[in-house]
């Protein structure tokens, strides 16, 4: 048997397994603790109306309409010998869309916060995709070093030139931008 870890695997291989799952571990908590930490700072009517929001996409919530509203119609039904306390339904109108109303703010203001979190996590993906991608340009420019010391011919491609610089974002999107409004082509190269 080679030379290994306690697991009995090839050396290496199973502390880059621990090491791995103790990365994903530590990103796991980081990010309950963070989420947590957040829900913390969440001012108490916001937390009401996520609860509100929650208990109204539940099918608990459909049952619970179906059981009173169904019971309203029925008990206002002309045939049926019961005291009517609505027998026109305008009274069910007005309640129905009076909580149509509330309903609607409550999932506004939810989705509203959903959008303020989605914007925060697009920025951090954009933070983590700038640094990996300043990241490979550094590891491109070490390859290309050690290609050229090392006189392999891949060394002088001139595509490895135009990788080896950084990217500026805000150049990319004034390129999108251009070619959105349809103001013809912009060399993406520029954005290097």
């Amino acid at each position: 048997m080679a030379s290994g870890d306690a697991t009995g695997g090839r050396s290496g291989e199973g502390s880059g397994q621990k090491w791995m799952a103790g990365v994903v571990d530590r990103n796991i908590r980081a990010l309950l603790e963070r989420k947590r930490a957040e829900l913390s700072r969440t001012p108490r009517h916001i937390r009401v109306a996520d609860r509100i929001t929650t208990f109204t996409g539940s099918m608990r919530f459909v049952y619970l309409h179906l059981l009173l509203f169904g019971s309203w119609i029925i008990w206002n039904l002309p045939w049926l010998p019961l005291p009517k306390f609505d027998p026109s339904f305008v009274v069910l109108a007005m309640v129905a869309s009076v909580e149509a109303i509330f309903l609607s703010t409550f999932v506004l203001i939810t989705q509203n916060r959903m959008s303020e979190q989605a914007a925060k996590r697009a920025d951090l993906d954009l933070q983590i995709s700038l640094l990996a991608e300043h990241e490979v340009t550094h590891l491109i420019s070490l390859v290309k070093a050690l290609a050229q010391h090392f006189q392999i011919e891949l060394a002088n491609d001139p595509e490895l030139s135009e990788l080896e610089k950084d990217v500026a974002p805000e150049q990319v999107l004034d390129v999108i931008e251009q070619q959105e409004n349809g103001s013809g082509h912009t060399d993406v190269s520029s954005a290097r």
